[in-house]
């Protein structure tokens, strides 16, 4: 039952929304149903559920790591939109960047496809069946594509086709990665072995090992493009920065974790072949490539939102390198994931009330946060340094875990580099924020703009604080389901 329900009460909540009139009743049923969602993600952790349908859903540790970083930013960006629908304003309203007039898409299709987008990522991680696994992942593009065209005017259309064309694409290579693999477990005697991957793993002997190869080859070009590794990254810098920042810090903080989920699952398959290595070695590649090509974005980038949108495709490399090096590194990669999600679902959060206020994506336009909305300009300075893996912050205990592997198993170049990068990222990033958040303000902003509300600060305080956290203590039932998850993936 509480695998049904973490499904389908945000599914039903979400289609309810599309046939209520009322924006305040919507919006608390938006609220309520993120508590419930975290409510019966928090029952996981104490009772875990019996599988159903055959075993096609269960929690597991990796699922259940993920689950929890969905519901947990979920939760944040709920409250958040309460504040960000209410100052949207209704009717035809000026562009910032061009000043032509525009019309957003109603709030009952934006908050019916937020609440069904949290649906099909809580589907996504706790599928065990290959199949299912792609209809979910699937399923998150579709639910998300009107969210990133909430503002309906060119920028947006053009970033919406992207995405849906970009990951169109993906999905369709992960498909054909699939069938690979059902190919793969056609040879047991006596019929093939169903593309669950707890069967694929037990009999891993009965499995063509070069059909797996090509399946996993497959999967990571097809989930990888989902999950923004360079060099199939191209959509998400225009899907992040035209999004509304609240579906930015849910595409950037939840949805390339579920991405990330159907790379792992296969590679769970081949450790068990005993070909691990060649995932892991194609992971390290694609991981430092996406590293690389971030830093080059990121340092010289002068809109803030896309400077986050890069900073997620480096987060990701990390992701990657961290799951290729293995044993600690895996660790170090499930912690990061946790991290990466409450760190840049803050940000994200942060940079809409930015908007709001100085009406500019512009790095150079933008100075003296913390004189026009302190609590912001504090949070953005704080972000900075958790992004950037500054102690004592949780990305630190993350990156340090993961070079620490690096150096262990005899990775020292690609030490180097992860420290190389990190370092030039660091002052790049430094340049921009500062110069944001310092300085007298030179705009002339428009004093009949709310400045922060409380709604609209409270979700990226929480957040910062849990980011936070993790860099001082991991709790030890975090720190168990971590390790667990890590072990699912050959890790210590």
């Amino acid at each position: 039952m509480t695998i049904l329900a973490l499904i389908l009460a945000p599914a039903l909540a979400g289609l309810a929304s599309f046939v209520i009139r009322n924006n305040t009743v919507r919006r608390m049923i938006l609220v309520g149903t993120a508590m419930l969602h975290a409510v019966l993600t928090a029952t996981v952790w104490v009772n875990k559920p019996e599988p159903i349908m055959a075993g096609w859903l269960q929690v597991d540790a990796l699922g259940l790591v993920f689950l929890s970083a969905v519901s947990c930013l979920f939760m944040a960006a709920a409250v958040y939109a309460v504040s960000y629908l209410a100052r949207e304003e209704s009717g035809a309203r000026p562009d910032f960047e061009e000043s032509f007039l525009f019309v957003n898409e109603p709030e009952a299709v934006f908050v019916g496809c937020l609440m069904l987008f949290l649906s099909t990522m809580t589907l996504v991680t706790l599928s065990h069946n290959f199949g299912l696994l792609w209809v979910a992942v699937e399923a998150t593009t579709l639910t998300s594509a009107p969210l990133i065209y909430f503002h309906r005017h060119h920028r947006s259309l053009e970033a919406t086709w992207k995405y849906l064309l970009i990951c169109s694409v993906g999905i369709a290579l992960a498909l054909l990665g699939t069938f690979f693999l059902a190919f793969a477990a056609s040879g047991k005697a006596g019929g093939g072995i169903p593309l669950m991957v707890d069967e694929l793993i037990a009999n891993a002997a009965w499995l063509r090992v070069p059909w797996i190869k090509v399946a996993f080859l497959f999967m990571l070009v097809g989930y990888g493009t989902k999950m923004g590794l360079a060099p199939l990254h191209s959509w998400l810098p225009d899907a992040h920065s035209e999004a509304p920042s609240v579906v930015s810090a849910l595409l950037s903080g939840a949805l390339l974790n579920c991405a990330f989920i159907g790379i792992l699952r296969v590679t769970q398959v081949l450790d068990a072949t005993g070909s691990g290595a060649f995932a892991r070695g194609l992971l390290l590649v694609f991981g430092l490539i996406s590293v690389a090509v971030a830093t080059v974005f990121i340092v010289a980038q002068l809109d803030f939102k896309r400077m986050l949108a890069y900073s997620s495709i480096e987060h990701m490399g990390i992701l990657a390198v961290g799951i290729g090096l293995g044993g600690v590194g895996s660790f170090g990669a499930m912690l990061h994931a946790v991290n990466h999600s409450l760190t840049k679902g803050m940000m994200f959060l942060v940079a809409g009330n930015i908007l709001a206020r100085f009406r500019t994506k512009s790095t150079r336009m933008i100075d003296g946060m913390l004189g026009e909305i302190p609590v912001s300009g504090s949070l953005w300075m704080a972000g900075l340094l958790a992004l950037t893996g500054t102690p004592p912050f949780g990305l630190f205990q993350s990156e340090l875990t993961i070079i620490r592997a690096a150096i262990d198993s005899g990775h020292i170049l690609v030490a180097v580099t992860l420290l190389v990068a990190l370092g030039v990222i660091f002052v790049g990033m430094s340049s921009i924020v500062i110069g944001m958040v310092f300085g007298k303000g030179r705009q002339q902003l428009d004093s009949s703009v709310a400045t922060e509300s409380l709604a609209s600060v409270i979700p990226p305080i929480v957040l910062c604080m849990g980011a936070l956290l993790l860099g001082l203590y991991i709790p030890p039932v975090l720190n168990g389901i971590l390790t667990e998850a890590s072990q699912l993936l050959g890790g210590d």
